[in-house]
């Protein structure tokens, strides 16, 4: 029954993952049919939306596709920001979702980066205090302090959950909020948008899957700390 459970976690978590790889893969071919990179998409959409002081710029190696609040950049992955593919439009169009959001300061953007500086500081306090639980315990020989202290831990943890559950209504409206409606006004062919709202689904289930791998570690924990 525990591997059971074992195997469907792991389905749940990395499974997302290896879909969207795959259909980001299977759709960054080149397309000669389209009429630019999603570099150059990108850069139209926002001339188009009247949002100066936005820009585009490649991602260096190993950085992965994203929108930069404060330099206001849309970031695109080599093969996205060079490419002429549906791949390459539809994460293009994506990022662009998320420059509209800044632009229009959507609530559970701000949110999001207010709390993300906020989640990294709770993760290396929650890791500090679990590698101290043991040496307090030794020190103080008080079972109490330690309990206080796991208490203290998985609380701190909850933060970056937090950010992971706020960061789901971002993703999906700057994915079928905006970007999708976005390419169905003529930037993409009629019979590329079942394909485009593939990858835009693909991509955001990898963050239904981030959010569900921390309440999964938040549990396990929550079951340590009951024992």
């Amino acid at each position: 029954m525990i591997v059971l459970i074992v195997l469907v976690a792991l389905a749940v978590i990395f499974g997302p993952q290896l879909w969207a790889r795959h259909i980001l893969t299977r759709h960054g071919r080149e397309r000669p049919d389209l009429s630019g990179t999603g570099a150059e998409l990108a850069r139209h959409l926002l001339a188009g939306a009247h949002l100066a002081g936005y820009g585009v710029e490649r991602a260096a190696a190993g950085i992965g596709d994203h929108f930069d609040p404060e330099r206001r950049m849309v970031v695109l992955s080599p093969h996205h920001h060079d490419r002429r593919s549906l791949a390459a439009a539809v994460v293009a169009a994506h990022e662009v979702g998320h420059a509209l959001q800044h632009y229009l300061a959507y609530p559970p953007l701000l949110m999001r980066q207010r709390l993300v500086g906020l989640a990294g500081m709770a993760e290396r306090l929650a890791s500090f205090i679990l590698i101290a639980i043991p040496v307090v315990t030794l020190l103080t020989r008080a079972p109490g302090a330690a309990a206080i202290l796991l208490l203290l831990a998985v609380g701190v943890m909850a933060i970056p959950i937090v950010v992971h559950l706020v960061t789901l209504p971002v993703e999906f409206d700057a994915s079928f909020r905006r970007a999708l409606p976005i390419l169905e006004l003529g930037y993409l062919d009629q019979r590329d948008l079942p394909q485009a709202r593939r990858i835009l689904t693909a991509c955001a289930l990898t963050y239904v899957a981030a959010a569900l791998a921390r309440l999964l570690n938040f549990a396990r924990w929550l079951r340590v700390l009951r024992r």
